[in-house]
């Protein structure tokens, strides 16, 4: 009897705060949070625009030496889209905050799904974490160029860590709007380059010699690939959100293509006028010379002093939005992992009257503590240094959770396939199955080049045994949570039948607590 008061209070509370859920009460995301608008600035937010264009691509070009970059974000976007046709499609039918996993679920079963499950918690933890280096160092430096402060790269690191976790109990939507506006500059800051660019090239004149296919040869395509599609990673969490939209089926679709063909050709653009600035023959020169500096280089030579440091200030806001992003998706996927039994039951509730997921935000939050400390802990250079630990911090977990991304997506394309074939859908979805088909052996290839090419990516030497640890990290996470599965299946194969149901499974459950 107790219980049932205090279920109706809730419910009453609930109603009271104006709080709406897809389904249920207390074990769901609060809906109709975000429309077109908030749910894709949460999504670009990930991709981290400034970052990849002053870091990545100079990166690419300098360690892999290839021209064609711009051509390579051309042939990822069309490999993306392709994926992404079929993933929206899952979306229309399958609503839960643990996007991949649950549709591995559908596809494959609830042991596939326990696998995917820890892999996505595994790299999406490693990618908000790895970030948090850059982070550190970048803020680091400002701090000594505008305020005459020497300051360890850890401590702004941790301001961060501890800012992104207050921020991680609000609503999503104001995160957008804030960082939203800082997003939207920080692209504008960078169009504006661009166009410079193109208006006073390099000694080569306006070439388009970077879109040339002769440009891809090499043994390097395949690790720029893996480089590259790093760079696109945002995209595919719209589905995490599905829960807090209020028409999910029209507006994850919606978003994931705009957030594809956008950041395909934003980064194609911006990567080939990098090129035009310089010339296609000086670009890979250019950048080994300046690394991370080049395009604060490119642009204080073009647009002055003032345009560079408020570009400075923006790469830094950036990394903040990306971060918050990644925490903010790792904190739904705990969610969605303690709903059904993956994780222990409280991190399937969710907090207070802004409906977050405070115990998975918080879970977040302490891993990405302890090993920003553990890098801190091993850094005995001075000051200011672009230490082993700020630069392994960051490579190390930008890479480790790439490859993560990139096998859940591979898997989740064929998942597609069998859910829909298995539904009786495969006639009216042929064409849908077909790109799903394609774009997972595309994934499943530059998967197996990122493996492959590992130390290249970390900057290891070819005997280091991180070249063989490090993406062992993502093979232990799907072993370990294939095993959970199987356990599960084994000793409580009802909980096994809800992996992957989500707000379905809770339904099933409240009804079977009225029934018994």
């Amino acid at each position: 009897m107790t219980t049932d008061s205090s279920s109706t209070s809730s419910r009453s509370r609930a109603a009271a705060d104006g709080i709406s859920t897809f389904k249920g009460q207390e074990r769901a995301l609060r809906a109709d949070r975000l429309g077109t608008g908030g749910l894709l600035l949460s999504v670009l937010a990930a991709t981290a625009p400034l970052m990849v264009v002053a870091g990545v691509m100079p990166t690419t070009f300098a360690v892999m030496g290839i021209v064609g970059q711009p051509l390579l974000f051309v042939i990822l976007g069309v490999v993306l889209v392709l994926f992404s046709l079929g993933y929206a499609e899952m979306s229309r039918h399958v609503h839960n905050a643990g996007a991949f996993y649950a549709y591995i679920s559908r596809g494959l079963g609830g042991t596939a799904g326990a696998g995917a499950a820890l892999v996505a918690l595994v790299a999406y933890n490693a990618l908000q974490v790895g970030i948090y280096g850059i982070f550190g160092f970048e803020v680091s430096g400002l701090l000594a160029t505008y305020a005459d402060l020497e300051v360890a790269w850890w401590i702004p690191a941790l301001a961060a860590v501890l800012a992104v976790g207050a921020l991680g109990w609000l609503k999503i939507d104001v995160n957008a709007r804030v960082l939203g506006v800082l997003l939207v500059i920080e692209v504008l800051l960078v169009v504006v380059f661009d166009i410079a660019a193109v208006a006073d090239p390099g000694t080569e004149g306006l070439s388009l010699h970077a879109f040339d296919p002769d440009t891809l040869t090499g043994a390097g395509v395949g690790t720029a690939l893996c480089f590259c599609i790093a760079a696109f990673l945002g995209f595919e969490q719209a589905p995490v959100y599905a829960e807090e939209t209020s028409k999910p089926h029209e507006v994850v679709p919606r978003v994931m293509f705009l957030a594809v063909t956008g950041v395909a050709v934003f980064f194609a653009l911006s990567s080939w006028a990098l090129t035009v600035a310089t010339g296609p023959a000086g670009i890979i020169g250019a950048s080994q010379e300046q690394s991370a500096g080049l395009l604060f280089f490119l642009t204080e030579d073009r647009l002055g002093g003032t345009f560079t440091d408020v570009l400075h200030v923006l790469f830094v806001t950036g990394m903040f939005a990306a971060m918050l992003s990644f925490h903010n998706v790792v904190a739904r996927y705990a969610f969605a992992m303690g709903r059904e039994g993956l994780l222990p039951a409280a991190f399937g509730r969710t907090t207070g009257t802004s409906g977050a997921p405070g115990t998975g935000s918080l879970l977040q939050t302490v891993i990405a503590a302890v090993l920003v400390l553990a890098f801190a802990l091993t850094d005995d250079k001075p000051t200011g240094d672009p230490t082993a630990p700020v630069l392994h911090l960051f490579t190390w977990g930008g890479n480790v959770g790439a490859l993560g991304v990139i096998v859940l997506m591979a898997i989740a394309s064929l998942s597609v396939v069998v859910f829909f074939v298995r539904r009786g859908a495969a006639g009216a979805q042929g064409w849908r199955l077909a790109t799903s088909a394609l774009a997972g052996i595309a994934l499943a290839v530059i998967a197996g080049y990122t493996v492959k090419d590992f130390d290249v990516l970390v900057g290891a030497g070819p005997d280091s045994s991180l070249s063989w640890l490090l993406p062992g990290i993502i093979g232990l996470a799907l072993v370990a949570g294939l095993v959970q599965g199987a356990v599960l299946r084994a000793r409580a194969p009802e909980k096994h039948a809800r992996i992957g149901l989500g707000n379905e499974a809770f339904q099933l459950e409240k009804e079977a607590e009225r029934t018994s």
